[in-house]
């Protein structure tokens, strides 16, 4: 029957069912689409024999919402949503955020904070004993001892504080099938502890590697520091070990990741059939806004080996990289081409990284990532394969289906493997194909001290691929502009900093509109490093930006154009006796005088390269260009 799975009674009834086998639990509105998690482990379910019902932001005042579709025979999911309950909720400054693109009307407001955690404590008001398996980015990242920014503390591991029985981490689909066998089979939740890929409570740490407990994470930054370091390095599917860590006289333990699905599995999981939209049951709020971004882009690949610091992809999906074949991808393509609101244009073609189609290197095939070093920081490493023939004979028979007018790359390119690649091909077609007038890197920032805790490349590196970039586009006649990603108070980011990235804005004409602050998120090393002051890898201490003051100052200097943050920005500018930066000369970042109306003079633009270059120690911190 191709039809959304249940949420109600009726529904059942609709499909003859009697009974079902698991209930969905989720903080998301109900979508069903792959970009979804909720999607593709019910869907996963499905294609396995059994029953899933769905319960889609359930009130959560009361267990009574919970009993409204009966127990279920086997057990319980339970998913925050695709993003952590409490960054869904907050932004960086820790206020309400009013919208929520996961929840009808896209108001905020249809889940708890800690969705996880008040949903299983209401399972268990419903139902007493029953197996609960908890999933999904809100899970998976909190299955430690974490620092929670909310709270500013280290919490337990989530899977203490939910009363469930298994936490399932990383994308699931193997763990979701192998585990639901097992409680088919009769096998009590309790004896299941041997899947990779997931987390359970034992009495015993015999057989695994301890780690800082919770309680000296709490007690000292440095065992939280070791903690998270011992995390990342067993975080490994082929050589990691199983890990333990005490809470109180229980052991959190955490069998090795699974290994990353391979292409045919890959694609068995998007083939699913999908209902590839909202349910209609949202058609009276006008839908949910979530799908829009993804209704028409396609999910080419899975991990990450770019490894910032700040992106909890390592430690969540992992660090090898796996794809879907051009198959399947273009089977999907053409379902899209069907669908009556499609316009002609695939939005993206990508994934965590849109230009990693294969493995690293051959080693990672049966190794994993290394344990002790990064793929590309900071520089390739000389094993790695850098080729995009794959991509690119991709991106070729995409175009070149009926029915479609363009297609677009908006995921993210990763520069510095793009700009070491020495086959320009695709480094060309991106720009006359697959752009629309701009396209989106995140250099993140301009200062090497800075990038260094960031994991991201050298600005040299960025100054070399916006070189290239404006070059290309330059000799095809062609109009397109980079837009940089950039963050502010990042850990290892001063002021100073701060003021160079400003200036390097100022003199490449640069104005951005968005700039993300540094959010700590749980389940990445930048986190690490912001709560405990050390780089968990050297131990060394690391300066952290922390006071509301100095966080505002970096801000705003990024948006130094803006009148509203003139004073803060002449305090921040005076603070680190930058007074030659506040004048009218071009190179001055603001006005002498609040009130002085007079323009700052700007150079001529025919005579300013347009593509970014180094902020050096010279006069007007300027290099010269080394291809000219």
């Amino acid at each position: 029957m191709n039809d959304f799975l249940p949420v109600s009674k009726a529904d059942m009834k609709k499909r003859g069912w009697d009974h079902y086998d698991f209930l969905y639990v989720i903080g998301d509105a109900y979508v069903d689409h792959p970009s979804f998690g909720h999607a593709i482990i019910s869907r996963v379910l499905e294609s396995y024999g059994y029953r899933v019902a769905i319960l889609p932001q359930p009130d959560w005042h009361s267990a009574e919402a919970f009993k409204s579709l009966g127990r279920p025979r086997l057990g319980v999911l339970v998913s925050a949503g695709n993003i952590d309950s409490m960054v869904n909720h907050y932004t960086v400054s820790k206020k309400k955020r009013h919208d929520d693109a996961y929840a009808p009307e896209n108001k905020a407001g249809h889940r708890p904070d800690r969705a996880t955690i008040v949903y299983c404590n209401r399972i268990r008001e419903a139902f007493g004993k029953i197996p609960i398996l908890i999933g999904g980015v809100e899970a998976s990242l909190r299955r430690f001892a974490h620092y929670d920014y909310w709270d500013d503390k280290v919490r337990r591991s989530i899977l203490f504080d939910s009363r469930a029985d298994i936490l399932m981490y990383g994308m699931g689909e193997r763990q979701i099938a192998e585990i639901a066998d097992l409680l088919n089979d009769g096998i009590a939740v309790e004896n299941i502890t041997t899947i990779p890929g997931t987390c359970f409570i034992s009495s015993s740490a015999d057989g695994y590697k301890e780690i800082p407990s919770y309680e000296s994470c709490v007690e000292s930054k440095r065992e939280y520091a070791v903690s998270c370091r011992e995390q990342y390095i067993e975080q490994n599917p082929y050589l990691g070990k199983a890990l333990a860590q005490k809470h109180g006289n229980r052991y959190l333990i955490q069998n090795p990741p699974q290994p990353p699905l391979d292409t045919y599995e890959l694609d068995k999981v998007y083939a699913l059939p999908y209902m590839r939209t909202y349910h209609p049951m949202y058609e009276k709020y006008g839908g949910i806004k979530a799908i829009e971004e993804v209704k028409f882009s396609l999910a080419a690949n899975r991990g990450c080996y770019g490894s910032c610091n700040f992106c909890a992809l390592a430690f969540h999906q992992g660090r090898v990289v796996t794809s879907r074949s051009d198959e399947s991808l273009i089977a999907e393509a053409k379902l899209m081409i069907k669908d009556k609101d499609f316009k002609g244009y695939i939005h993206d073609v990508g994934g965590p990284t849109a230009n990693f189609r294969e493995l690293a290197c051959e080693k990672q095939r049966t190794k994993g990532a290394c344990m002790n070093k990064h793929c590309l920081y900071p520089s390739p490493c000389k094993n790695m394969k850098i080729d995009h023939k794959k991509y690119l004979a991709l991106l070729r028979k995409l175009r070149a289906l009926p029915g479609v007018k363009k297609v677009f790359i908006r995921s993210g390119i990763r520069f510095d493997y793009l700009i070491a690649d020495k086959d320009d091909t695709f480094f060309k077609e991106l720009i006359k194909y697959h752009i629309s007038g701009q396209l989106k890197v995140a250099p993140e920032h301009i200062s090497d001290n800075v990038l260094k805790y960031m994991g991201k490349p050298k600005n040299d590196v960025f100054n070399e691929f916006s070189d290239k970039f404006y070059e290309l586009n330059e000799k095809m006649g062609l109009k397109q502009y980079l837009v940089p990603y950039l963050m502010s108070s990042h850990p290892g980011s001063t002021v100073r900093d701060a003021v160079r990235l400003a200036e390097y804005l100022n003199i490449h004409h640069i104005n951005p509109q968005q700039v993300q602050d540094f959010y700590p998120t749980p389940g990445t090393i930048s986190t690490c490093m912001f709560y405990t002051g050390l780089d968990p890898f050297t131990m060394e201490k690391v300066y952290v930006p922390k006071s509301p003051k100095e966080k505002a100052m970096q801000r705003a200097l990024l948006q130094f154009k803006n009148p509203e943050n003139y004073d803060i920005v002449k305090e921040a500018l005076i603070s680190v006796g930058r007074e030659d930066l506040i004048g009218n000369s071009p190179r001055c970042l603001i006005r002498a005088s609040k009130t002085d109306t007079r323009k700052n003079i700007v150079p001529d633009r025919k005579k300013s390269r347009r593509s970014p270059q180094n902020i050096g120690n010279n006069k007007y911190g300027r290099r010269k260009n080394k291809q000219k």
